[in-house]
Order: C-alpha cells, then sequence, then structure tokens
C-alpha cells in the first residue's frame, strides 16, 4: 500500500464544558474560533485545526485527546488498519461539509485519529 499519510490535520480535544474550553482557547490562542457549534468549536491555529468537542464525563483530559491524520480515503484507511490489528474507536463518518473522520485504537490502546 502506497504512503497514504499526509500529515497531521487535526487535534481533538474532549472538554466537559465546552462553552468554558471555548472561552479559555479563545484567550490563549488569541483568535475566535472559524467553526462554533453545540457540537464542535474548531480553531485555526497556524494553519492546523484544534478541535473542542463535549466529552462523555470519562475521557477528557490526557485520556481524551485525539490527532487525526490527513488521508485520501478514511474509510479505506480505517480498513486497512483494523486489518493490520487496530480496534475501531469511531466508525468513518461525515461531520458536515463532506469532511469525513473515523478513528482506531491500535493494538497498545492509543488513539489515531483519520480525516
Amino acid at each position: 500500500m502506497k504512503n497514504q499519510f499526509h500529515g497531521l490535520r487535526t487535534t481533538i480535544y474532549k472538554v466537559p464544558d465546552l462553552s468554558k474550553a471555548k472561552a479559555w482557547y479563545r484567550k490563549i490562542l488569541g483568535i475566535d474560533p472559524y467553526f462554533d457549534e453545540s457540537f464542535y468549536v474548531g480553531f485555526n491555529v497556524g494553519g492546523f485545526e484544534l478541535g473542542l468537542i463535549p466529552g462523555d464525563g470519562k475521557t477528557h483530559g490526557a485520556g481524551g485527546v485525539t490527532a487525526y491524520w490527513g488521508v485520501d480515503d478514511v474509510q479505506k484507511t480505517f480498513e486497512h488498519l483494523i486489518a493490520a490489528g487496530a480496534r475501531a474507536e469511531e466508525d468513518p463518518h461525515d461531520v458536515g461539509g463532506n469532511i469525513v473522520v473515523g478513528a482506531v485504537k491500535d493494538p497498545w490502546g492509543n488513539p489515531f485519529g483519520l480525516i
């Protein structure tokens, strides 16, 4: 399989209070989010995405961070990773604007996102 990874694109933080986290990141980054909805807040930080999503109450903090790697085909790469021993964490799905994301856990339990 040819190298299909294009580099790191997005880091997602799960937070227990989206509104408070948005205000804090707005203050420390010195910029407003370019995308601001109840399910996702996105900041463009030097050409990279820092995203905030509501946490599930169990996985915020260090255990709630997922980095998303840019790929040509999320579904195909997801299937390749599963075949190589990864476990499904977030099935590929469209999050709006034809942006498809998915995530697996590597054999050691580390999250590995695809976008």
